[in-house]
């Protein structure tokens, strides 16, 4: 029995070191390799349901794919070097990991730069985006129940503080900015306002606008009392003498209209001074500014109100579907699985190997 062992081994080498690759692996896996217990937790990302003055086809086809983009946020966060810090602090991360486990499994060196420490953080925290039910799943192993049950509960409590403060920033810089700007466009609005006031003090007019229409009518008054006098002057000038009484009060009476007429016009427009047309074009670009300033300024109180909602939708609760597990056993390593695939491996590359032997010596034949 053994010379045949013996010859076998001497034949087929490869045969005899994947059998003992398989024993070592094994005897690993189902007697070396110390248990880790795994906390695992379900959470989604929800917002305040919170109703906005404006309704957009875009706000409706928008939703899923920003709660989407939340959860990847929150993944990246979760599995951070920040996290790992945060962790390391609270709950001595790399102590425990240095502390407990086989040799192959924990942490070898307890004064490991942060980069190796994050490489073996991620292959004890998994955290997986299921796309279609919008959720994401958290496992989290450590050598006690204890440990892997603070771990998740500390990564949700801290992942939800991140999310929230990240879009507080947000919704906090844009308010400060609109903040900043109303008063400006109030100052504004002030100043305007106050200078059209003093227009109208200074002129004594409250709108020279309505005033030029008002003295335009006068105008249009006086010319028609003027064209029905001289045709009534005409009239009697056939029948009458022109040093007759009612003719020369008919000539008077057009004389007074037409200077009447000649006045209300000065009144309107002149070479010099301040006539109402001039006092009515800079009041009509006074009154233009003040309502571009208030109209600027409505536009910036309805900005920051929207702003102020959408802050509030900014804020991100994670609601746990699933709690922490407290494990009551171990479930890692999985130690069929890892024996059963580490096997087929090793048989199918000891079995290349065979068939590259035999076609080299079919060649040297």
């Amino acid at each position: 029995m053994q010379v045949s062992i013996a010859r076998f081994i001497k034949k087929s080498p490869h045969w005899a070191v994947a059998l003992v690759a398989i024993l070592l692996v094994s005897f690993y896996w189902f007697v070396w390799a110390e248990e880790r217990y795994v906390s695992r937790a379900t959470v989604v990302l929800e917002s305040p349901q919170v109703a906005t003055p404006e309704f957009s086809l875009s706000s409706l086809m928008g939703g899923g794919g920003g709660n989407t983009a939340d959860l990847l946020l929150l993944r990246e966060h979760l599995l951070s070097v920040d996290m790992l810090r945060l962790l390391d602090q609270q709950l001595g991360v790399r102590q425990h990991y240095s502390e407990n486990g086989d040799f192959f499994a924990r942490l070898r060196d307890s004064e490991a730069p942060i980069e190796d420490l994050h490489k073996y953080f991620l292959r004890r925290v998994e955290v997986d985006l299921d796309e279609y039910a919008g959720v994401l799943n958290i496992h989290v192993q450590g050598y006690t129940p204890e440990f892997a049950h603070d771990m998740a509960s500390l990564l949700l409590e801290a992942g939800e503080d991140h999310m929230n403060e990240m879009g507080h920033r947000l919704a906090e810089e844009q308010v400060r900015f609109l903040e900043q700007q109303m008063v400006r466009l109030e100052d504004r609005f002030r100043e305007t306002r106050a200078r059209l006031i003093d227009f109208q003090n200074e002129h004594g007019l409250v709108s020279p606008t309505s005033t030029v229409e008002s003295i335009n009518q006068v105008v249009a008054t006086l010319e028609g009392d003027l064209a029905r006098m001289q045709a009534q002057r005409n009239a009697l000038a056939s029948f009458q003498s022109a040093q007759s009484a009612e003719l020369r009060q008919a000539e008077r009476s057009i004389a007074a209209l037409r200077d009447q007429i000649i006045e209300q016009r000065d009144r309107l427009a002149q070479t010099a001074g301040d006539s109402l047309n001039r006092i009515s074009a800079e009041y009509e670009n006074l009154e233009l500014q003040a309502q571009f300033a208030q109209e600027t300024y409505s536009s910036a109180l309805a900005a920051l109100e929207n702003t102020r909602l959408e802050a509030a939708r900014q804020l991100k609760q994670v609601s746990v579907l699933q709690s922490p597990l407290f494990p009551e056993y171990p479930t890692e390593p999985n130690r069929l699985y890892n024996s059963s695939v580490f096997a087929i491996i090793t048989i199918f590359l000891a079995f290349i190997f065979s068939m590259i032997t035999m076609i080299v010596k079919d060649h040297r034949d």
